[in-house]
């Protein structure tokens, strides 16, 4: 029924109804998985003015899914979904300004795009914000903030963050130490898929 909507609204002009549309068939969701025709629909969304799906087209660049695969375009369409408001899109950017692949490297920028990312409610911004607290680079090394960050990051889900949690219950850095909470945050970042939490 959703795909039937879908198509309906995108038939009918909605950037976002193609952009919902596209991920039904990347992900095979009530439809036969299709990533050509996701790249279509994605592209239409962008097209139309939809963020999402400049980042899902992006996904697909960087990826070679469904289209040859060209990190330059990514960028260049992870940047417009960003200035679009997709806080997805903010956090891919900010890995390739902190990484200088595909775009000149800069970390500070790197930065302020895992803000924008991480305010936008992007859970895996909130990770990277921790983590770059926590170590310093670029920004002064905050034990307290990187708490807040990936308590922030777990909260939203980030198997990452609430591994990072855990590693600062277990040594008490930012908040008090404390075994058990230690424990419980690393099995929520086991259950969420980081191996590290498993150990």
């Amino acid at each position: 029924k959703a795909v039937e909507l879908y198509t309906k609204a995108c038939d009918g002009g909605s950037a976002d109804g193609c952009f919902y549309l596209g991920l039904k068939y990347a992900n095979g969701e009530g439809v036969k998985q299709d990533n050509f025709k996701a790249v279509e629909l994605y592209t239409k969304a962008c097209d139309g003015g939809s963020a999402d799906g400049c980042y899902g087209l992006g996904l697909k660049y960087a990826n070679g899914t469904g289209v040859k695969q060209d990190s330059f375009k990514a960028v260049e369409l992870y940047t417009k979904a960003c200035d679009g408001g997709s806080a997805g899109g903010c956090y891919r950017l900010g890995i390739a300004y902190f990484n200088g692949k595909h775009i000149k490297q800069d970390r500070f920028k790197a930065v302020e795009l895992y803000q924008k990312a991480c305010d936008g409610g992007y859970a895996d911004g909130c990770f990277m914000l921790g983590l770059t607290y926590e170590i310093g680079q670029d920004v002064k090394q905050d034990s307290f903030k990187a708490v807040e960050f990936y308590t922030k990051a777990c909260d939203g889900g980030s198997a990452g963050g609430c591994y990072g949690l855990g590693l600062k219950y277990a040594n008490g850095e930012g908040v008090k130490q404390d075994n058990f909470k230690a424990v419980e945050f690393f099995t929520k970042a086991c259950d969420g898929g980081s191996a590290d939490g498993c150990y």
